[in-house]
């Protein structure tokens, strides 16, 4: 995120951060080899927050993070959040990645959490219930 973003606005999680009690971490594997990635950080009992969603360059345009994401949402369901929210940047690197969240019903609302607002920082939120 460093290549795309300026070092302020760079909110991705470490990999120590990645392995905190609070973080579920998930992967998109095809024969063994990794395609993708997605976290789900719990913000409290209500919420939980999408963090470090990649996908390799080879594996772009197949659909690997659309499964990442349902995924994270179905966890999300299951520990019975009320919302799901995420931060990606403004720039045009992220374009997808925005197309991708709003395709699944997020829209963009304010800075939650401990986010301040950030112009190179959009904020997106999905309520969740049984139907969505």
């Amino acid at each position: 995120m460093f290549a795309t973003s300026p070092p302020e606005s760079v909110h991705a999680l470490d990999p120590s951060a990645l392995s905190h009690e609070s973080v579920t971490f998930f992967t998109a594997r095809e024969d063994g080899a990794l395609l993708g990635c997605g976290a789900l950080k719990e913000i409290d009992a209500q919420q939980g927050e999408i963090k470090s969603m990649r996908t390799i360059s080879a594996a772009r345009g197949r659909g690997v993070a659309a499964l990442v994401l349902t995924r994270i949402v179905d966890v999300a369901r299951q520990r019975r959040y009320e919302r799901l929210c995420l931060e990606t940047g403004t720039e045009h690197f992220f374009a997808p990645a925005r197309r991708l969240y709003s395709r699944n019903g997020f829209t963009e609302c304010e800075p939650f959490g401990d986010y301040l607002p950030d112009p190179n920082s959009v904020f997106m939120s999905r309520v969740l219930n049984a139907e969505g």
